[in-house]
Formats: structure tokens, C-alpha cells, sequence
């Protein structure tokens, strides 16, 4: 008795009521209810909680069981279809045979609804089905005018509003809100002719690099399911790796199209912020913009992602969101064969590269200067300042309050469980912890201290203004040296599961270019071998911390997996990033056929 009168403040409630009448078993009684109630109360949310994610799982399941049924009466009506021919062909081959009509967009279509169904039932990347798809069919096939992805089967990253369906980012709260219109993207999709059918899978919010929410659940990598997809386009990278999509929507606030492309072995392009439209596609983090968020194409190859962005950068796009530069794509800069001069580095100064991603970045340096490119060494200015001033003091900006207040009422999902817990944290307490943690771990300290936010408007206006410096910083170095375009590391091989939450301080090498705001692409050139796996047993990295221990044991056992390589342009210059992508592909899809 005396123990729970103590946890329940006997003492304090005496105090407060110091003439009331009551001997000990009544104001014991009257605490256990106060605290029975909370404990009721926090039962009863957490049921509503419950509900509407089981409401949204069993709207999932009877939307894909719509989607075998669509699947199952078209083949009993073309029982003679050879899905390999359709399935085999790259984005360029297959609209070629659309255009000229030896496919027709159904038998494309259903085909892809089956492959997508199948690898969803492996990897869990599916979060809807778009049923609109077959009725979109039979408006395209009575158009006299055929777009520039006519007949093409498109998949969505989860955020992007399509009329009455839900885009959750993750998160229960946001269930239950149907979009009332499509999203400006979707919209100059379907003017192209291209068919959105299902929406994949994120993480809880989209801020991490796994691959799960309490929703929907894990998404797992297509060769290996101990391994992640990455994030936070995960459903997109694994559906499109696996073949269930032959051309995907994401976005990108830090790697998040780059990083599950190199995860998976695909392309993936984070274009210039405001070349392609964010309206309709709502972000758990309205306002951040400090660092720069952007929507791209993920492909198997890199014409594919070329022929993305020359159909969505058409007048259509220009005429629904005003407010983007009327810039249509290059081809001319897109399909030039002059060498180019191109920047290049193996590490950032940060983070440590793996074995296998410096051993990417000098095996194609090898083929592009055998290739006739001529090659710059380039080092990267102040990584520490970018990384901590401008990319964790953008993202955390507000002490992660935004964050919190998304969280607080819902059920947290492992990916966020290290932030969320931080938001719990008063200021002072983390300036303490960072304090104290200093000597040992510099990073995390560094880490912790910027999670305390900026702490006025004056601040943030000189942190906008420190990164228009070192952006101008970055773009005078780089112009010094004449460079076209610059070489540098992707992030990979592909991390454990669940281990990509704490990892968010050595992906320094992708969000560098958010903070920048430049074109930046992520192409497979090789896998880890065993000599790579040897190797990774002596990574120490440069800090010997937390994140470098982290690191090496989240791409262990990686033998097999892809790696990929991240190459860049200056803003605007969206066709030179795709240039030099098309470029290394070429280079290394060729030595890989050789050997």
C-alpha cells in the first residue's frame, strides 16, 4: 500500500487538501482511479489507433483482391499472352512497340498488374491499388493523339494524391483523408498517356532511410530479405528491382530516391528542386525549406528516366503550376557525345566510404578516362559545416517539434523510435548530453546539439543565408576547375533492416546535394564481392564511433548486392546529370559483359 501511495503522490495530494477529511484508503482509492483513468484513456486511443490501421489494412487487401480479380478475367480472355515479351523489354523498347502498335496498353497493363502482385506477395511494397487504371485504359485507347508515355504502367511513391485515395506518409492520423484532386504530376502523367496503377510503400513520416510504418508494415529488399530497400521511396525501389514496375515516381530530401535505387540496382534521379511540381503531394514537414526536397523517375535504366523527364517537363506542367521555370527537357545536351570534364572523389571527409563504394568510384574513373572523359580530382568544402549547420540545422530547425507533434499521437514505428524518443528531450537536457558525450563521441554530440533547434527567426535567416554561401562556396570551386560534371559515391550496399534509423549522420554523401540543391543520380555499376567483404573488416572509419561501428555492421553480408555510383550537375542542368549517368552506365554495363 505504501509503495503505490509514493508512485501515485500521497504526500502531494495530503498537502493539497490539508483540512479534507479523508484518511489514506480513501485518497490511495481516488489516486489508483486518476491513474486508472489515464491508463484507460491511453487504452482507448491506442484501440482507435488499431482500428483505422486495420480499416486501411483490410482496404488494402480488398483493393488488391480487386486488382487479382481485373488480372484473372483478362487472362481468361487473352489466355495467349506471353507476359516475358512484354515484361523483357526495357521503357524505351516497350513504347516504341506502344507507339507503333504491335502492344496494345491493355495487355502492357495487365501484365505489369500481375508481375506486381507477385512481387508484392515476396516483399510487401504495395500500399494500393489504383482501380481508375482500367477505366483510364479505355479513355487512352479511343485518343486520336498518342503521348509521350503512351500505354506505359507507372507506379507511385505513396504521397502522391490520386482523387479518393489516401496518401498517409506513413501515418495513421493521416488516413481516412481522401485526396479531393490528383496531384499536378499525376495529371501530366495521364496527359502523356502513361497509367498509374498502384501506389508503394514508405517509412513512418518518409524522414528515414528503412523501409516500415505501423500501417502497412516492412518492405523488404528484392534480393535479400535481411536487407533493407532503403527510403523512403522503399515500395518504389523494390516493385521496380523485382519487375512489378517498369517506371516509378519518388522524391528526395535527402537521398530518398538515390539511396533505395542504389539499395535495389536501379536508376534513380532527384532533379533540381522545382523542376517537376510538388502540388498535390503533401510532405510530413511543411516549411522545411532549408533543405531542399524534389520529386524524380526511378527506372531500371537511365533512357527511361531521360523519357520521364522529357514528358513531364511539357506545357501541361507549366500551365498547372505557374510557378515552375517553363524549361523543357534538352536533347540536344542530353544526346551529345563531347568528352566531358568531370570531377571526382572517393571519400567526402565525413564518412568513411565502404570497401565496395570507393572501389566503385576508381573502377569507373578507370572506364570514363579509357572512354576519352577526362577526370579532375575534387574534394568537397567544409563537409562538417554543411553537415551540421546547414543539413541537421535545416532539418531540425524547429527542435523537432513538427516532428513530435506528428508522433506524439500515434504508434511508432522502429524506424522513428530514436528521434521520437529525442523530441521527448528538454533543450537543456540534450545540451547536457552533448556536453558530456563530446570528448568521446564529437558526432553524435554534435548531432545532439543541433536536435535542440535554432531558437529564433533571426537565426534562421542567417542559416538561409550560410547556405546560399556555401552553395556560391561550392559553385566557385567548382568552376574553378572548369568541370562539366562531378563523380562521386553513392551510398551502399544495402543496410540491415531496422538499422537505417540510426544512420542518418553517414548519409552525408546524397543529402549534400539537397542542401545544394543540385541534380543528382544514383546507377548500379557492380556488386560486393568477397574481396569486399574482407576488406570491411578492418572499416574503422574516420570517427571510430557510434555511427562507424554502425555502419560496418549494417552492410555486412552484402556478397551479391548492387553498388552504385552518384553523379551530379550544377542546378538546372538536370540533362548533364543524366549525360553522365547514361555515360557510366555505358561504360560499366560494357566491362561487365567483357569480363
Amino acid at each position: 500500500m505504501q509503495r503505490i501511495q509514493d508512485m501515485l503522490g500521497y504526500e502531494r495530494l495530503t498537502q493539497l487538501l490539508p483540512t479534507t477529511k479523508l484518511d489514506g484508503r480513501v485518497i490511495t482509492a481516488i489516486l489508483c482511479g486518476f491513474g486508472a483513468g489515464i491508463l484507460l484513456r491511453k487504452w482507448l486511443f491506442r484501440r482507435q489507433l488499431q482500428k483505422k490501421i486495420a480499416k486501411a489494412q483490410e482496404q488494402r487487401e480488398r483493393l488488391l483482391e480487386q486488382m487479382k480479380a481485373a488480372v484473372h478475367r483478362f487472362k481468361q480472355k487473352h489466355p495467349d499472352i506471353r507476359a516475358e515479351s512484354i515484361l523483357s523489354l526495357s521503357l524505351l523498347e516497350l513504347s516504341e512497340k506502344l507507339q507503333e502498335g504491335t502492344f496494345s496498353p491493355e495487355n502492357v497493363l495487365y501484365t505489369y498488374m500481375e508481375q506486381a502482385l507477385k512481387v508484392n506477395e515476396e516483399l510487401n511494397c504495395l500500399t494500393d491499388f489504383i482501380p481508375d487504371c482500367e477505366e483510364q485504359l479505355r479513355e487512352l485507347q479511343k485518343r486520336k493523339e498518342k503521348g509521350l508515355l503512351y500505354g506505359i504502367p507507372v507506379s507511385l511513391k505513396e504521397h502522391y494524391d490520386y482523387k479518393n485515395h489516401v496518401s498517409s506518409c506513413g501515418l495513421v492520423s493521416f488516413l481516412g483523408i481522401p485526396a479531393k484532386d490528383d496531384s499536378v504530376i499525376v495529371k501530366v502523367l495521364k496527359s502523356q498517356g502513361a497509367i498509374p496503377f498502384v501506389k508503394t510503400n514508405v517509412p513512418q513520416t518518409m524522414l528515414s532511410y528503412d523501409s516500415s510504418n505501423v500501417i502497412f508494415g516492412k518492405t523488404l529488399h528484392p534480393q535479400n530479405p535481411k536487407k533493407s530497400p532503403g527510403g523512403s521511396s522503399s515500395g518504389e525501389g523494390a516493385l521496380i528491382a523485382g519487375g512489378g514496375s517498369i517506371l516509378g515516381l519518388g522524391s528526395d530530401v535527402g537521398g530518398s530516391i538515390r539511396i533505395p535505387s542504389s539499395f535495389c540496382g536501379i536508376c534513380g534521379l532527384k532533379p533540381t528542386a522545382s523542376r517537376l511540381s510538388f502540388l498535390g503531394t503533401p510532405v510530413p514537414l511543411p516549411g522545411m525549406d532549408t533543405v531542399t526536397a524534389s520529386l524524380g523517375p526511378m527506372a531500371r535504366d537511365v533512357d527511361s528516366l531521360a523519357l520521364c523527364m522529357r514528358a513531364l517537363l511539357c506545357e501541361e506542367l507549366f500551365h498547372l503550376d505557374p510557378s515552375l521555370p517553363p524549361l523543357s527537357f534538352n536533347d540536344e545536351v542530353y544526346a551529345s557525345s563531347k568528352p566531358l570534364r568531370i570531377g571526382y572523389y572517393e571519400s567526402d571527409g565525413f564518412s568513411q566510404p565502404t570497401p565496395s563504394m570507393k572501389r566503385a568510384i576508381q573502377q569507373t574513373k578507370q572506364l570514363l578516362e579509357k572512354a576519352g572523359h577526362e577526370l579532375i580530382p575534387f574534394s568537397v568544402p567544409r563537409t562538417e559545416h554543411m553537415v551540421y549547420e546547414l543539413f541537421l540545422g535545416g532539418i531540425f530547425a524547429d527542435g523537432i517539434e513538427t516532428l513530435h507533434d506528428l508522433l506524439k499521437n500515434e504508434m511508432i514505428d522502429p524506424c522513428m523510435r530514436y528521434l521520437f524518443r529525442l523530441s521527448y528531450f528538454p533543450a537543456f537536457v540534450k545540451r547536457l548530453l552533448s556536453f558530456l558525450l563530446k570528448p568521446m563521441f564529437p558526432r553524435l554530440a554534435k548531432f545532439l546539439d543541433k536536435t535542440c533547434g535554432i531558437g529564433s527567426v533571426k537565426k534562421l535567416w542567417k542559416q538561409h543565408d550560410a547556405v546560399k554561401t556555401y552553395q556560391c562556396e561550392f559553385i566557385d570551386k567548382w568552376k574553378s576547375l572548369e568541370l562539366d560534371v562531378i563523380l562521386c559515391p553513392a551510398v551502399c550496399p544495402a543496410f540491415n533492416l531496422a538499422s537505417s534509423g540510426i544512420l542518418l549522420g553517414v548519409t552525408s554523401y546524397t543529402f549534400l546535394y539537397n542542401v545544394l540543391n543540385f541534380p543528382a543520380g544514383t546507377v548500379t555499376v557492380d556488386t560486393v564481392t568477397e574481396e569486399d567483404e574482407e576488406k570491411l573488416k578492418q572499416y574503422q572509419g574516420y570517427y571510430h564511433d557510434f555511427w562507424d561501428t554502425q555502419l560496418r555492421k549494417s552492410v555486412e553480408g552484402g556478397v551479391g548486392l548492387p553498388i552504385a555510383v552518384q553523379c551530379v550537375a550544377l542546378p538546372w542542368q538536370d540533362e548533364l546529370c543524366l549525360r553522365l549517368m547514361k555515360e557510366v552506365e555505358t561504360v560499366t554495363r560494357e566491362w561487365r559483359r567483357r569480363r
